[in-house]
C-alpha cells in the first residue's frame, strides 16, 4: 500500500529514464511552473479554492501512475498500445504522466471550462517538449503522443466521459487528492459548510491491491462526512471512466483513542 503524497511520483520515475526525461523537463520548465503557479493565483488567491499548483501535480502524477502500475499487473492493456497509438508500455506511462501533471493548467487562464483550456495550452509546450524526450526520427510518433496527452487533459473535466485507460486513470486519481483539507471540491477558506468539513475529515488516501478488484482506493477519515468528497467527486470521476470495474473503494473511520473501524466497501 502507498501514500497519495507528492513523494510518491519519485518511486515511479527513477527506474525509467524516459520518464525521469519528462519529469526533469516540467519542473525545470518556466512556462510550465509559471503556468501552475498562475493557476493557483485564480484558484487559491481569487476564488479562494483549494490547491490547483505544482503540488497537486506531482500528487495527482505519482497517484495516476500507481494505479497505472496496479493495472498493468492485472493484466489491464492501456488504449494506446490496444488500439496501436504507441508500440510500447513505457509510451503510455509518459502520457500518465504528463497529463496527469499538466492537467490543471488552465486554470492559468480561468477556472471555467480550465480542462479544454489547459489541453489547448499543451499543444505548444508538447510540440516542444516531446521531441526532447522521443526519438526524432519517428515524427508520426510524436504528433500521436501529444494527442493522446491533450485528450487526457481535457477528459479531467467532471462532465467528459473519459475514452481512454489513460484518461480514465488520471481522471480517478485526480479526486484522491483529498486529504488534510486537499479537498476536489472546491470550497472557500474560513467558511465552515459542508464542503470544508468533508474536507478536514479526510485525514489519509492510501492505493492499494484490492481484494476482488485490481485497484483499492483506501480512505481514512474521522466522521461520516467524508462520504460527501467521496459522493461529489470520486465517485462520479470513477463513474465516468473506464476503469470502475477495476476499482474498489474501502473507507475507514478513526474512533476515540485511534482505533480504526472499516466501513462497507463501495464497488463504483
Amino acid at each position: 500500500m502507498v501514500l497519495v503524497s507528492p513523494q510518491l511520483v519519485e518511486a515511479h520515475i527513477r527506474s525509467s529514464k524516459l520518464l525521469s526525461r519528462a519529469w526533469d523537463y516540467m519542473v525545470k520548465d518556466v512556462e510550465v511552473q509559471e503556468l501552475l503557479r498562475m493557476s493557483n493565483v485564480n484558484a487559491v488567491m481569487r476564488l479562494l479554492y483549494n490547491d490547483h499548483g505544482p503540488v497537486h501535480a506531482t500528487i495527482v502524477s505519482g497517484a495516476s501512475l500507481e494505479i497505472l502500475d496496479l493495472l498493468l499487473e492485472a493484466g489491464v492493456v492501456p488504449s494506446s498500445v490496444a488500439q496501436g497509438i504507441v508500440g510500447d508500455v513505457e509510451y503510455s506511462k509518459l502520457i500518465v504522466l504528463l497529463g496527469a501533471y499538466l492537467h490543471d493548467i488552465g486554470n492559468s487562464v480561468h477556472r471555467h471550462g480550465h480542462e479544454y483550456t489547459g489541453a489547448l495550452i499543451a499543444y505548444s509546450i508538447l510540440s516542444r517538449m516531446l521531441p526532447e524526450i522521443l526519438p526524432l526520427d519517428d515524427v508520426r510518433l510524436i504528433y500521436r503522443v501529444r494527442s493522446e496527452v491533450m485528450n487526457v487533459i481535457y477528459s479531467t473535466a467532471m462532465d467528459v466521459d473519459a475514452l481512454t485507460i489513460e484518461a480514465s486513470i488520471v481522471k480517478v486519481a485526480d479526486g484522491t487528492d483529498m486529504a488534510e483539507g486537499r479537498a476536489r471540491i472546491p470550497y472557500s477558506k474560513g467558511k465552515m459548510d459542508m464542503h470544508a468539513l468533508s474536507a478536514l475529515s479526510i485525514s489519509k488516501v492510501e492505493i492499494e491491491q484490492g481484494g476482488v478488484r485490481p485497484v483499492r482506493i483506501k480512505i481514512t477519515m474521522n466522521s461520516h462526512a467524508g462520504y460527501f468528497q467521496l459522493e461529489q467527486v470520486l465517485l462520479p470521476k470513477i463513474r465516468r471512466s473506464l476503469i470502475g470495474e477495476y476499482i474498489e473503494i474501502l473507507p475507514i473511520l478513526t474512533l476515540e483513542g485511534g482505533k480504526i473501524k472499516p466501513l462497507p466497501p463501495i464497488n463504483p
